[in-house]
């Protein structure tokens, strides 16, 4: 037993041992390993030290040639100019129109336009779609000095155009319409071209859409200012120039004659509107009625007036030498047409009663009619008939419907460098016209009988003559021999005052020429000069004697 335990003690011992030496191979080799390990970090860390100190060594090489290829420099001070923003404000017109004050717009308007006063009216718009602009209009308080000379052939510097924010020009002819030449404002856009050449510039198809714009949107303008300042201010001081583009602005024609002003019979001061006008009108009416005139006292007291103004119906008067032209180019309004009381064509409703008295009147004096159409006024008036307009004046001339009424013919004859060849003038000025008689008047009636007892009467043809001259001056007309229009008015006087018509003016005696002051100071200087001759002639004569004396 003892010797079986001996035997496996030594068994546990020999198997303990080889453990131990295989344990000790391991770590052996482990640790060689590790070295090995070592050696070869050791050795890249070399290698890794050295091709740094190469390549180290490699660009201070490169450094040293590139410094030695590059030129010597030296400092110099040099000054440099630079653009400095000194106005960061944007412009008014960019900036939205609800953003800008009306103190804004009054001091842009001022610094821009250089005027001491507060604009009457202005409009801030941004207009879009064939050209996309932005504008600002104003319309001042006064017109500026010297607004009618040169009218047309003046270019106007009131719009500046603005190319995306820089100056291009003022100097344009057709950025606004002539009759609006008194309108300022801006106008700036992004989409025409900036590299060309103002001549083409002012060519450019898109600023006849700007222009376009630019109309309508004055216009807009005018229309809102209130009524008491546009009858007050606006009319008297831009009046002409509406009138004006009712002549001359034809797309615009309907808009601009809501804008036009007159005097009526309706107020004795105050202007109306072709809108008042209309609203006024009688049931039946369906003309507007118009006088013209020098002045309101010569229209509204015509004879053409007569009847229209006892019957209740409105009158226009235009009073200013444009007005007639203005009226002439509008063929209607709201539907009315405009009737010309100087001239054919007035006629009022009348039931078949006063159409029947009317019809027998004009019977009544036919002969005279016929008298003054054949004989007394042949060569003066295309023909005579009874009046439906006068009810205080004896007789009238009325203008045929595309005459010259007395008004119009005024202002043609009165036009510069009328030379009288033009064919049109010519033919408006030879036109007859139309003599109208008032039946119900004593001078009418009276020479009906006369001339039924004689048509020969010298006394009647004188009286026929001198209701033609003296109706031709009521209805507007000039005279065209005032002396022989003075001698009848003289021969009708004579016989009025039962003066021998023949009866001479009694002649002057003559009378002996008077001396005057200065004939009398010749005459006595003649007579101081033949005495002092006289006082010296006796003088002589004494000596020669004293003289004689001696010798004796």
């Amino acid at each position: 037993m003892r010797a079986l335990w001996v035997l496996g003690l030594c068994c546990v011992l020999l198997t303990f041992g080889s453990v131990r030496a295989d344990d000790e191979v391991d770590v052996d080799g482990t640790v060689e390993e590790d070295l090995g390990k070592s050696r070869e970090g050791s050795r890249t860390d070399d290698e890794a030290a050295k091709e740094e100190k190469e390549e180290s060594d490699d660009e201070a090489a490169v450094e040293e040639e590139e410094e030695e290829k590059k030129p010597k420099t030296k400092k110099v001070e040099k000054t440099v100019w630079d653009w400095e923003l000194m106005n960061d404000i944007k412009p008014i017109w960019q900036r939205p129109s609800k953003e800008v004050e009306e103190d804004e717009y009054k001091a842009f308007y001022k610094s821009f336009s250089k005027e001491s006063d507060d604009p009457m009216a202005y409009i801030h718009f941004t207009a879009e779609g064939e050209v996309t602009f932005k504008s600002i209009l104003f319309v001042p308080t006064s017109a500026p000095r010297g607004l009618f000379d040169e009218y047309g052939s003046k270019k106007s510097d009131y719009i500046k155009l603005y190319v995306r924010r820089v100056f291009i020009t003022d100097d344009f002819h057709d950025m606004m319409p002539k009759y609006l030449n008194f309108v300022k404002g801006v106008v700036d856009s992004d989409d025409l071209p900036l590299n060309v050449s103002r001549e083409t510039l002012q060519q450019h198809k898109l600023l006849k859409v700007i222009r376009k714009k630019l109309v309508r949107k004055t216009l807009d303008m005018i229309k809102k200012i209130a009524d008491d300042k546009y009858n007050d201010t606006f009319w008297k001081e831009f009046g002409t120039n509406i009138k004006l583009g009712v002549i001359e602005d034809h797309s615009n024609r309907t808009r601009l004659a809501k804008l036009l002003r007159f005097q009526s019979s309706h107020h004795p001061t105050d202007i109306t509107s072709l809108d008042q006008y209309v609203e006024r009108m009688k049931e039946k009416q369906d003309k507007i009625y118009f006088m013209a005139g020098s002045s309101r006292k010569e229209a509204e007291s015509s004879p053409f007036v007569e009847r229209l103004l006892k019957k209740g119906y409105e009158v226009i008067y235009l009073t200013e030498p444009v007005d007639e032209y203005c009226i002439q180019a509008l063929p209607e309004f709201d539907g009315k047409r405009f009737q010309n009381v100087a001239k054919e064509g007035v006629k009022f409703d009348e039931s078949e009663k006063t159409k029947e008295s009317r019809e027998a009147v004009e019977k009544e004096f036919e002969p005279l009619l016929n008298w003054m159409k054949d004989k007394a006024l042949k060569d003066k008036i295309e023909k005579a008939v009874v009046s439906q307009r006068l009810t205080e004046s004896p007789c009238a001339l009325v203008a045929s419907q595309y005459g010259w009424s007395g008004n119009m013919e005024r202002i043609m004859k009165a036009q510069a460098y009328q030379t009288g060849k033009d064919i049109s003038t010519n033919y408006y000025a030879s036109q007859k016209k139309t003599f109208e008689i008032n039946p119900r008047h004593p001078l009418i009636r009276d020479m009906l009988r006369r001339i039924k007892e004689d048509e020969d009467d010298k006394t009647v043809l004188d009286l026929a003559v001198v209701l033609f001259e003296t109706a031709t001056l009521r209805s507007g007309y000039l005279l065209p021999d005032t002396k022989a229009y003075g001698d009848r008015i003289e021969r009708m006087l004579r016989l009025s005052l039962n003066i021998d018509p023949d009866a001479k003016v009694e002649e002057e005696p003559e009378e002996e020429p008077e001396e005057t002051a200065e004939d009398t100071t010749e005459d006595t200087e003649q007579d101081e000069d033949e005495e002092m001759d006289v006082g010296t002639d006796e003088e002589e004569t004494a000596k020669e004697s004293t003289a004689e004396k001696d010798e004796l």
